[in-house]
């Protein structure tokens, strides 16, 4: 077990049809990652944000255009991927077909010349942990999705490696097997405690398994903390649109005066919201940014809420909750409800908002807004 460290990473490829090269030219843009001894961290962000690139820079498969990388105080830019004590269990299965599931959890060490009996040895040791003891025998032919990739993450850690390298290990399965795979990767990490870094899309995945989340776009590090940290507490308007599942509602608005008290208003839309106190500092009359709240965090008011009547536009029942949507202006606002009413469109319902969890950014930046302290 062991710490990880990127220094001011940089990747970039060779363009040779651009006769300029800019910042965008950077897969991966001056990244700094400090991961602890047996933490487990996720690399999240959109399709070709820069994550898997990351991914194969720790493990020697990517040169390195600028930076350094650190296992514990030791820099392997130059060492060879099988001299970095790494453990890389891929997004394709890439099983071997002539192989039984023992032979493909062999291999590696077969190739590296271990001896028989304790190739056995951690073979069998590693084969209850993983659930595929009565596999062993079986081609990998006969295998399900979520059985090949046990396979897949038992060949990686019988290598009994400083640092587990996971790139979307569960995308190719579907939903309910990801799931239960999910919990088995969980249970895994805490008993075998390796450092572990996990790339992934999926926000549910990185939420439920990380101690700490690195959220990526455009090969930029937007914010690197805990989930809890990532979903109360964004550092921009691109965390908070992409953490939570539905998406936390970003409105632009106007901030308007009355006797005093300030309010959200919105474009061709009645609503108005009451501003929370602790932006006053931060806000003045008529001042414009984007103001956001989570669809949990907008409330049903009953029959004296002193909120402002909204027609309904959509009503989804998911069963174990409800999601109904509300144009404000040209704009659509989520709310989730647990109220077991059958909502209609059109139907009329007072909104109210949990001032306190709402979040201020900048209209052009899209950077948050915070109060003085």
């Amino acid at each position: 077990m062991a710490g990880l460290t990127l220094e001011h990473l940089f990747k970039r490829y060779d363009n040779s049809g651009k006769k300029k090269r800019t910042v965008n030219d950077y897969a991966v843009n001056d990244l700094n990652l400090k991961c602890e001894q047996g933490e487990f961290v996720a690399l999240l962000g959109p399709s070709g944000c820069g994550k898997t690139t990351t991914l194969r820079m720790i493990a020697g498969l990517e040169d390195i255009t600028k930076g350094n990388i650190y296992i514990d105080d030791c820099l392997i830019n130059d060492l060879h991927p099988k001299d970095r004590k790494i453990g890389l269990a891929f997004e394709d299965y890439a099983m071997y077909p002539p192989l039984n599931v023992y032979g493909n959890v062999a291999f590696n060490l077969r190739a590296k010349g271990v001896d028989s009996a304790e190739i056995d040895r951690r073979v069998r040791e590693i084969a209850p942990l993983m659930q595929i003891e009565d596999l062993l025998e079986k081609m990998p032919v006969k295998l399900s999705g979520g059985q090949k990739q046990r396979v897949n993450i038992a060949r990686a850690i019988i290598r009994e490696p400083e640092i587990l390298l996971m790139d979307e290990p569960l995308s190719h399965l579907d939903g309910k097997a990801r799931q239960a795979m999910r919990i088995e990767i969980k249970r895994l990490i805490n008993k075998i405690k390796c450092t572990t870094i996990y790339v992934t899309h999926d926000q549910l995945e990185a939420m439920s398994l990380a101690d700490r989340i690195a959220i990526i776009n455009f090969g930029v590090l937007q914010q690197f903390g805990t989930p809890t940290e990532v979903y109360d507490d964004p550092a921009n308007e691109f965390v908070a649109s992409f953490i939570g599942e539905p998406p936390m509602n970003i409105l632009e608005t106007k901030i308007i005066k009355k006797e005093g008290v300030y309010f959200f208003s919105f474009e061709n839309s009645n609503l108005q919201i009451t501003v929370p106190r602790r932006y006053y500092d931060v806000i003045q009359d008529g001042f414009r940014c984007k103001v956001g709240v989570r669809p949990m965090d907008v409330l049903i008011g009953g029959e004296d809420s002193v909120g402002t009547p909204e027609h309904i536009a959509t009503f989804e029942n998911l069963g174990d909750e409800r999601r109904i949507g509300i144009h404000v202006g040209d704009m659509l606002l989520m709310l989730i409800t647990e109220d077991e009413r059958r909502y209609r469109r059109d139907d009329v319902v007072k909104l109210e908002v949990r001032g306190e969890k709402t979040h201020l950014f900048d209209i052009e930046t899209g950077e948050r807004i915070r109060e003085k302290a």
